[in-house]
């Protein structure tokens, strides 16, 4: 799986490219589907620079083996990412969790 994985399954999904950020919050760990996109005018990253994000994002989501997670996730869900919100993705590691998310 590579980052055009990802980009296509936003695609299928919602017809647009959407900045995915992974973020710790609360002990847990999320993938945000952000509302700003690459087809976007004033999108801040180059379709290189966009796919070189979506690759690094898809190593860590395959190194949790959290894949069919978002797949399954995405297919299900009514939400829709919009201005100033996300849609969060929760990512449950089981018992590795422990090893992603340190103390501060």
């Amino acid at each position: 799986m590579i980052g055009q994985d990802l980009q296509q399954l936003l695609l299928m999904k919602w017809g647009r490219s959407y900045d995915i950020q992974l973020r710790r919050t609360q002990g847990k760990i999320f993938a945000l589907v952000m509302w700003k996109y690459l087809e976007q005018a004033s999108f801040p990253m180059t379709e290189a620079e966009y796919l070189e994000h979506l690759n690094a994002v898809v190593s860590y989501i395959q190194e949790w083996d959290a894949w069919a997670q978002v797949q399954m996730f995405v297919s299900r869900t009514r939400e829709r990412p919009r201005q100033g919100k996300a849609v969060s993705i929760p990512l449950d590691l089981g018992e590795r969790a422990s090893e992603w998310i340190l103390d501060e």
